[in-house]
């Protein structure tokens, strides 16, 4: 499926309902306690939270969103149309690089972790705890998985 395509049909339907804060605001200021969760978009497998903190992930522009992936939970080898610059907020991401899933070349970013991703660079994660990452991107924001029948999408 094309990303345009995931956006136009996955992320309306989710981000709809969240309210955001954008640039034109004066400022954005987000105490923990006030983060409001909601279950991810099916472009994303089943089990996440997402919090958008700042932007709208549907349209262009900056924006910043928080997942929270629980114990046990994966994302197959995929891409994203821009830079994506990431932080782990709490627990521990794994994460490999290319275009299959292996897990022994997969590295360990606990909490306080950086990393960031250019266009286009296939990768995959996964998380042995319930681990907290913000991710600040452009929009509009997708997802496309190497290997198409690993889209969330497909199977609902």
């Amino acid at each position: 499926m094309k990303i345009a395509s995931i956006c136009a049909v996955g992320l309306p339907v989710f981000f709809g309902i969240v309210t955001f804060a954008s640039a034109e605001d004066a400022h954005t200021m987000i105490a923990p306690g006030d983060v409001k969760w909601a279950p991810a978009p099916k472009i994303l497998p089943a089990g996440a939270e997402i919090a958008v903190l700042f932007g709208d992930p549907s349209k262009e522009g900056l924006f910043a969103l928080r997942l929270k992936a629980p114990s046990g939970y994966v994302v197959a080898p995929h891409t994203h149309p821009a830079d994506e610059v990431v932080t782990v907020i709490s627990g521990t991401i794994n994460l490999g690089m290319g275009e299959t899933a292996d897990r022994s070349t997969a590295k360990a970013l606990p909490s306080g972790s950086f990393f960031a991703l250019p266009p286009n660079m296939a990768h995959f994660a996964y998380f042995d705890e319930e681990t907290v990452v913000q991710i600040t991107t452009n929009g509009p924001w997708g997802i496309k998985y190497v290997n198409p029948a690993d889209d969330p999408q497909k199977s609902q």
